[in-house]
């Protein structure tokens, strides 16, 4: 079975900062139509910083998406048209103050596939140098180091929320058992 979509028409509705939103009419496979809102954004790189002693590099800042705060990989939005790994090593820098010798992409991740086309690429870094961060002004956040076998946990008891941040850590104890 087909099970494509095909457009029918399409209304522009909001150009914000970050995001873009459509509203569209589809045709289902089974002819009949049907709504579908679609925010388009310019995408993302994350970072996942493994130290020499089996470690992360995580960040804890407030979401007011989900009213809270959450610990995550760093990560942040490309600019149209940017290369991924540019973004990686540049967020990893502002937001940690490391600095990669190595650098190595692991994936390629839609962050939220039934409304939006966020597509977020995924990065290892190893060969971590320490340095000062370099937040963006509107940036509020902490950098904390944790055992990678702490934070796996941390997922299994549902501690740790966000979906690239999972992702990665499971990523993350594949490096270090030899298995990626």
């Amino acid at each position: 079975m087909n099970y494509e979509e095909k457009t029918v028409s399409k209304e522009h509705i909001y150009d914000g900062s970050i995001i873009k939103v459509d509203s569209l009419t589809v045709m289902l496979p089974n002819g009949k139509e049907a709504k579908r809102d679609i925010i388009s954004h310019p995408g993302g790189a994350v970072v996942i910083p493994i130290s020499s002693d089996g470690c992360l590099y995580m960040v804890r800042q407030y979401r007011k998406a989900v009213d809270m705060e959450l610990l995550e990989l760093p990560a942040g939005k490309l600019d149209y048209g940017e290369d991924p790994k540019v973004c990686a090593i540049r967020e990893l820098k502002e937001e940690t103050g490391l600095e990669a010798g190595s650098i190595r992409y692991m994936a390629g991740i839609y962050s939220t596939p039934g409304f939006c086309n966020e597509l977020l690429h995924m990065y290892a870094a190893t060969q971590l140098t320490e340095g000062e961060a370099c937040t963006d002004e509107d940036e509020f956040l902490s950098c904390e180091k944790i055992p990678v076998k702490k934070l796996v946990e941390m997922v299994l008891a549902g501690e740790i929320t966000d979906s690239k941040t999972i992702i990665g850590i499971l990523m993350a104890d594949k490096i270090l058992k030899g298995e990626m």
